[in-house]
């Protein structure tokens, strides 16, 4: 049995002092949310868990936010964080695994193919009276190379073609408010709206109350009443291309061929005077 894309506060209680595990905290909050993940992680994370910034390891020559950066910069800072090819990697968050699973999807589309979640996140863990830890771990760097597996990420050209021609479906992950236009965008200059032809799964349907994931025959009805089709191809856009992934986790839970995320998401699409929106 490989490793497993989702586990339990009870499956890394057991493996966390393993010597080849790495365990991830990948914490993120949108700009109008006002939360510093770092300075969360620094009061108190999971024992032994490195930061992984989602701003610092992207894209330094791109404005737009935290894009994937290229093989080789991604192998530098994984490097510094401790973490070698070989080495078995848990991601969690503190928000609804949508941050965790960028983290997972990241690791993915570079190659690395023992990586999961953590169900529930640093909440459920924390709430079970499982240990927590302050400061910053020391590291020993490790070696890192990254292959970059370009099916895993769609571009604007991509986005382009599709909503031209067709070719696969795209499920937009922001909220209702959102994707209607009906709310405000948390970036200024971004239009409000949606791609056309875009379909819309609320990342946060896809947990249940206490943070989890939900079962594969619920996840399997949200992406039925969306009108996604998990058997044909599916890209997973959002804001910026973090709660994106979510979806694309959660696809691969019910066993769908892998979803490509569109990276550069409605923070590209929606800022662009050359782009169609629909509302």
């Amino acid at each position: 049995m490989g490793f497993p894309d989702l586990v339990s506060t009870e499956w890394l209680a057991a493996e966390a002092n393993a010597v080849d595990l790495r365990i991830v905290d990948a914490t993120w909050f949108l700009p109008n949310e006002e939360q510093d993940a770092r300075a969360e992680y620094e009061a108190a994370h999971v024992p032994g868990a490195v930061f992984f910034d989602i701003d610092g390891i992207a894209d330094s020559f791109t404005s737009l936010p935290h894009m994937l950066p290229g093989p080789d910069a991604f192998s530098t800072a994984v490097a510094g964080l401790g973490i070698a090819n070989t080495d078995r990697v848990v991601t969690y968050d503190r928000r609804e695994m949508s941050s965790a699973a960028r983290a997972w999807w990241t690791f993915r589309t570079f190659g690395h193919a023992v990586v999961s979640v953590l169900d529930g996140g640093f909440d459920k863990w924390k709430g079970e009276g499982r240990p927590v830890e302050p400061g910053i771990p020391r590291i020993a760097p490790a070696v890192y190379r990254a292959i970059l597996d370009p099916r895993r990420v769609a571009s604007l050209e991509a986005i382009r073609e599709i909503v031209a021609h067709g070719g696969a479906q795209i499920a937009d992950a922001r909220s209702e408010g959102r994707f209607n236009g009906t709310e405000p965008e948390p970036r200024p200059g971004v239009r409000r709206g949606h791609i056309p032809g875009s379909s819309n799964l609320p990342f946060d349907r896809l947990v249940a109350g206490d943070g989890t994931l939900l079962t594969a025959e619920q996840l399997q009805q949200r992406f039925a009443a969306a009108g996604i089709d998990p058997n044909a191809p599916v890209v997973c856009s959002c804001g910026s291309g973090v709660t994106a992934a979510l979806l694309a986790f959660a696809l691969e839970q019910i066993g769908a061929n892998e979803a490509a995320v569109y990276d550069g998401s409605w923070a590209e699409w929606g800022s662009r005077d050359d782009t169609q929106v629909d509302r």
